[in-house]
């Protein structure tokens, strides 16, 4: 019954039944349509019938069709060899693409209770009617790498075509779809696709299909004593001309079939029941009937179309493998349902890409790490500027008894190395990430790198500020009678800072600890090619309220820095530069900030390329801790080594000194001098009046003083020592140099009238004066006045040029201090400056 019509099909087969003879077995039934209509009524004839070319899934179901039997083998019969070779490539994770007929919607659903409990994941599964597009889509989107397709010749044109605008196709992908298309199969079809050829056959390349064997490879001989190939030889050479069937094959050992069931069931019967043959048949001998069904299902022998055995009436065939290579299908394996085994043909697929493809985009974790020459190179620039800052501290020892070095705070010069060498230590622990150390370690260098530069950046700039705040506290602050800040001091305002970081740092730790976090990227193609993509990952310092914390420390670094400007800015006009910093403290504070700033936004905006993060990171903390250290240095040892003289003495001393060498030469007039100098003064004035209230201030206490030396004139040294101090930290040369000409006459005859007497001697008869007579007696003035010029002779002369010729600076040693030494009377005439 080779007829595809229903109508006919049926038609034919009732008028066989009841116009024909009895008919002890049915042969046939090519469409699934008549086949199926027929084998499900055969049970109530009890005739077997045996197809050898419907391919239907729907015929396999024994309880509908226990009487249907086919040497071909059903369309099912490749899942069990796509599972093989699915195995065989450790290809685990899989997606369906169906057209929407039955015939491969039944194969689809077969498939997945095949791969059901065999470690084989159906990630994905696509159906379509007419337009596949949409699903080839979805099927990318879920990443579906291996893609069992089922459908027809006109569908998988356009299947292709959308491959191709997808980009499904080449190394990264794999079609498996069926091969029982015809030869050329996709040139009936292009031109109802929108797709170029080229393009189609791009995507087609490297397709497998996978149908059944029409002969065996074996070259072995067949029940009928032919091999296969002969067989084929001879079958050609009979059809001719005629069209070839890849089912005749099939058609030949059923005939093979029908004769050994035939055989078998006569040797039964006359094993059993010499009475009865097969000629008896009926269609209502259920007993013959059975025999001829058990009779069918011990078929073993070997076919031209291979070994021919039935299990549950499915013919366990050989599926052939062929792959689409250079316009052509090559077989490149087969799968033996028997043996339950498959062969692959010596290098014969060929993939696209150096290795099969992946089941799915393979996802390597990338650790994005610091570049070891990147390191060693920054490493190497840390080491030089901490060896650079060791040369600094040792500098700084050396030299700590030399006035110039002892006037700049040698102990706060010490802090502020070791808060540049701690800054340089962090580059060491920030370049230190997942590449070097552990999970664990790495978080604990959070912490630690953490503290190390907020300590560090305190320290340095703590010192400098603190050094800064001394000269501004004697300069500045002219209420004060005296003011005596030692280092000791300085110290503690360092301490107060570093206690305030130390108080963040460890409600930090506690609160809102730092941890380890990994910050995962986009996924990149693999630099090497290979067919894998690379998933950057990151670890981060992190915590849940990082934004606060980090709010809390720069808010107090700036303040610190804001506090820094505000000292430098009142002290620019301190003329001492031993002690004047100013200007290179507002260079540092002016770098380091700008650098941050730039620095910390440059670092935000690479946080996902470490080694520019790192680089960056390392470099502003190099530049901001050399450029510090070098400001506050460099200057001293470069002085230390011309003038060490220079920078320990008042600008306007020097200034006084040079005007009066000039003025000895050119003989000019003091009024003439103060003439030229006017426009230098005139900023000076009100400084000067501040500091001549302080010495009317003075005065009133050297009056007090001299009444209590009436009675105790042994106190005069401890007045001298005590109010040495105040007026020399007072008085300097602008307070002579604004004076006008008549004040100097005055106090120049004054002197000539009442020369100053000794510190030791006194006169006997103030002892025995009435302590409570009036201190405006002419008496009392006249004492007065001897007892302050000498105070303010020997107490001021240092700071108006009052030197020995011999003496560079002033006050080199206690001994010779002028309340130690005699002074030529030869300086005298610079007291009228008073």
């Amino acid at each position: 019954f080779f007829q595809c019509d229903n109508a006919k099909g049926l038609k034919a087969f009732y008028d066989a039944i009841k116009y024909g003879p009895n008919h002890l077995m049915v042969f046939g039934g090519v469409c699934a349509t008549v086949t199926s209509i027929i084998a499900e009524s055969l049970k109530g004839w009890n005739l077997v019938q045996l197809s050898f070319a419907a391919t239907t899934p729907e015929l396999a179901d024994k309880k509908k069709y226990p009487y249907f039997f086919r040497t071909v083998p059903s369309d099912n019969a490749v899942n069990p060899a796509i599972l093989k070779l699915l195995k065989y490539y450790q290809w685990k994770r899989v997606g369906t693409l169906t057209q929407d007929v039955q015939r491969f919607s039944e194969v689809r659903n077969d498939l997945t209770g095949v791969l059901y409990g065999e470690d084989i994941e159906i990630s994905d599964t696509e159906s379509f009617s007419n337009d596949p597009c949409t699903s080839v889509k979805k099927l990318k989107g879920n990443d579906v790498r291996i893609i069992l397709g089922q459908f027809d010749e006109e569908m998988a044109v356009k299947v292709f075509c959308c491959a191709y605008d997808e980009e499904m196709y080449g190394s990264k992908y794999q079609w498996i779809i069926p091969g029982w298309y015809e030869n050329l199969w996709w040139e009936s079809w292009i031109n109802s696709s929108q797709c170029l050829s080229k393009n189609l056959l791009a995507a087609m390349e490297g397709y497998i299909g996978v149908d059944f064997e029409p002969l065996s490879s074996k070259r072995t001989k067949t029940i009928s004593g032919r091999t296969p190939q002969q067989y084929e030889k001879e079958y050609n050479a009979k059809r001719g001309d005629g069209q070839s069937s890849k089912f005749h094959g099939y058609a030949y050992d059923g005939i093979w079939v029908i004769a050994k069931t035939l055989q078998r069931a006569m040797k039964y019967l006359n094993a059993t029941n010499k009475h009865q043959k097969i000629e008896d048949f009926n269609y209502t001998n259920h007993k013959l009937g059975k025999i001829f069904l058990d009779a069918m299902n011990e078929t073993n022998f070997f076919g031209v179309t291979g070994q021919v055995v039935f299990r549950n009436g499915e013919r366990m065939g050989t599926i052939k493998f062929t792959q689409f290579q250079e316009r052509k299908e090559v077989k490149v394996g087969e799968y033996n349902a028997v043996a339950d085994t498959l062969e692959i043909i010596n290098n014969s697929i060929r993939f696209q890409g150096l290795e099969p493809p992946k089941d799915k985009t393979i996802i390597q974790e990338e650790l994005r790490k610091i570049s070891l020459p990147l390191y060693s190179i920054l490493s190497a620039l840390t080491i030089l500027g901490m060896i650079m800052a060791s040369a600094f501290l040792f500098f700084n020892i050396k030299n700590r008894n030399q006035k110039l070095i002892k006037m700049s705070s040698p102990y706060m010069n010490n802090l502020i190395i070791l808060g540049g060498m701690l800054s340089y230590a962090s580059i060491f622990l920030f370049g230190l990430d997942g590449s070097f150390v552990s999970e664990k370690t790495f978080e604990t260098l959070c912490t630690v790198r953490t503290w190390i530069l907020t300590v560090g950046y305190t320290t340095a700039f703590g010192a400098m500020f603190a050094k800064t705040w001394r000269v501004h506290a004697i300069f500045k602050n002219v209420k004060m009678k005296k003011k005596i800040i030692k280092d000791q001091k300085l110290l503690v305002i360092v301490g107060g800072m570093l206690l305030i970081d130390l108080c963040i740092l460890i409600c930090w730790q506690v609160v809102d600890p730092l941890r380890r976090t990994v910050e995962k990227y986009n996924m990149e193609p693999d630099p090497a090619g290979r067919d894998i993509s690379i998933r950057p990952i990151l670890e981060h310092c992190e915590n849940t309220h990082m934004t606060i914390w980090l709010g809390i420390v720069y808010a107090y670094k700036g303040l610190l820095m804001l506090f820094g400007c505000f000292l430098a800015w009142e002290t620019r006009n301190v003329s001492i530069p031993a002690l004047n910093d100013s200007k290179y403290i507002g260079m540092s504070v002016y770098n380091v900030g700008i650098m941050c700033i730039i620095g910390a936004a440059v670092s935000f905006l690479t946080r996902d390329q470490p080694n520019v993060q790192f680089c960056i990171v390392a470099l502003v903390i190099i530049f901001c801790s050399t450029i510090t250290l070098c400001l506050v240095f460099v200057p001293k040892l470069i002085t230390l080594r011309t003038n060490p003289d220079a920078a320990t003495q008042n600008r306007r001393f020097q200034f006084t000194q040079n005007q009066k060498k000039e003025d000895s030469k050119t003989s000019t007039s003091v009024t003439s001098v103060n003439q030229a100098s006017t426009s230098r003064l005139e900023g000076l004035q009100s400084e000067n009046h501040r500091l001549r209230m302080k010495i009317t201030e003075l005065d009133k206490d050297l009056e007090e003083v001299t009444m209590q030396l009436q009675d105790t004139p042994e106190k005069t040294t401890y007045i001298k020592q005590n109010h040495y101090q105040d007026l020399n930290d007072i008085l300097s040369i602008r307070n002579f140099t604004d004076s006008k000409d008549g004040e100097k006459a005055i106090l120049k005859n004054h002197l000539d009238q009442n020369p100053p007497a000794q510190w030791g001697s006194s006169d006997p008869s103030r002892t025995s004066k009435d302590p409570i007579e009036d201190i405006n007696s002419p008496e009392h003035i006249q004492r007065r006045l001897s007892l302050q010029l000498p105070i303010l002779h020997h107490a001021y002369l240092p700071s108006i040029g009052g030197v020995d010729a011999s003496c560079a600076s002033p006050c080199v040693s206690p001994s010779a201090s002028p309340r130690h030494r005699h002074v030529p009377p030869s300086f005298r005439v610079m007291v009228s400056g008073l």
